[in-house]
């Protein structure tokens, strides 16, 4: 494996035994968790594993058999017979690998397609390659079954099989039209012939047809060199793959909680502010008590999202919001101050009004408890949007499987070329209101 393979399945082992989930977490993902083992485990043994899918009736078994050399996949020219994912052990030495096993699957049309969806993101699951059998131009069952593997970035090399029962002349005008018919840039469909048939008559003049040699040898010469050359890279990415969907399960369920979180600890600070600011008569207090009040939710935010802020987060952090709020705190303050005053005159001529001014006083009392409210709310997300930021920049330094999985995939052009539609790599998404 060369040197950018070995590092990042050095650094996913690395991920791996340092994945630290929570009770709820470890319940949610065990069954993913432990398919991921298991597929480090063949990462480790350097076991691959071939999916062999598609319709019923296309010649899968009989297709695994010939690879075989032997029958042990049962078979029906009538229907078809496999009803259950069956693997067996390819016996062609591939250098690089200790086994390669061929599995056999059911048939995409005997489900609905919802199932038949799920159906296929299953078998790209457990496998690092996929074999689509054909028996004819593709039908649209399976360019729906195709676009769900190149969804995930499954590596799929298209199988024309019974090419035996198609006029020499009509054969390649059929393997012109699947190859056109397929997302741009996968390769050509190889014509096979698992279980030729010919017709004979026998001395009493009756045609029967005799079964014939297979021949499967242009999908065997375009395995051996596949395997041979991305073998242990397929298997790589396969593990990152399933490391990756694991990631992003984690992060978003906790990005989920998080934010849950901050809006109640955003509103539990603003409902404090407002209601201090409206009791208090001291304009300065109230000035004073607002800035404690916003530098506890700040820190309890970053206590949330386990970050410390002190040094150079603390003053970015404080640059940032400076500069966003200037303009619109300079009139919050303003407003503040105004406010606050206009109270204590209200209140001060109390007792020359024989009480009249305590009614304006309760109006500019809920104003003064919305502006904190507002100013509140703004500081926790303009906050918790500088941490989430700061924790993206973590994540760069030091990379999980996703971003291993894209560096892989740019690294190995023969893998790359099996996966012209292999997903982007995503920007960053955006970050959610938390306003509570």
């Amino acid at each position: 494996m060369s040197g950018i393979g070995d590092q990042c399945r050095d650094r996913l082992l690395g991920w791996r035994a340092q994945l630290d989930l929570t009770p709820r977490e470890q319940g949610l993902l065990s069954g993913a968790l432990r398919l991921l083992d298991l597929q480090l485990q063949r990462l480790d043994s350097h076991r691959l594993r071939i999916a062999v899918f598609g319709r019923v009736g296309v010649g899968k078994s009989s297709l695994v058999n010939a690879l075989v050399g032997q029958d042990v996949m049962a078979t029906d020219v009538a229907h078809g017979c496999t009803r259950h994912q069956q693997a067996v052990p390819w016996p062609r030495p591939v250098p690089g690998l200790q086994s390669v096993d061929l599995v056999d699957t059911p048939g995409i049309d005997e489900v609905d397609a919802p199932a038949r969806a799920r159906l296929a993101a299953r078998v790209a699951l457990h496998a690092d390659l996929v074999l689509l059998v054909l028996d004819g131009d593709i039908t649209r069952v399976e360019l729906d079954a195709l676009e769900t593997l190149q969804a995930m970035g499954k590596p799929v090399l298209t199988v024309l099989n019974r090419s035996d029962c198609w006029p020499s002349e009509q054969l390649p005008d059929l393997l012109r039209s699947i190859h056109g018919r397929l997302p741009s840039g996968l390769p050509a469909p190889l014509a096979v012939a698992a279980a030729p048939r010919r017709a004979e008559q026998r001395p009493d003049g009756r045609i029967r047809s005799r079964q014939q040699p297979a021949d499967v040898a242009p999908l065997e010469i375009c395995l051996d060199t596949l395997l041979e050359q991305h073998g242990h890279s397929l298997l790589l990415l396969n593990t990152l793959r399933q490391a990756a969907k694991i990631q992003q399960q984690l992060e978003t369920g906790r990005l989920q909680r998080r934010r849950r979180e901050a809006q109640g600890l955003i509103g539990r600070y603003a409902a404090l502010k407002a209601t201090g600011v409206a009791a208090n008569p001291l304009m300065l207090l109230d000035l004073a008590g607002g800035m404690a009040c916003d530098a506890a939710l700040v820190r309890h935010l970053c206590e949330l999202y386990d970050l410390p802020l002190g040094g150079p987060a603390a003053r970015r952090l404080l640059r940032q919001l400076s500069g966003q709020n200037a303009l619109l705190g300079g009139a919050q303050l303003g407003l503040q101050v105004a406010l606050g005053s206009l109270r204590q005159l209200l209140l001060l001529a109390a007792p020359f009004s024989a009480g009249l001014t305590l009614a304006p006083a309760a109006p500019v009392a809920v104003a003064q408890a919305a502006l904190a409210v507002h100013t509140t709310r703004r500081t926790g997300r303009l906050t918790a949007r500088w941490l989430l930021e700061e924790r993206g920049r973590g994540r760069r330094q030091q990379p999980g499987p996703a971003t291993l999985l894209r560096r892989l995939a740019r690294s190995d052009h023969g893998i790359l070329q099996l996966m012209q539609d292999w997903p982007q790599p995503q920007s960053r998404p955006p970050l959610p209101s938390l306003l509570p």
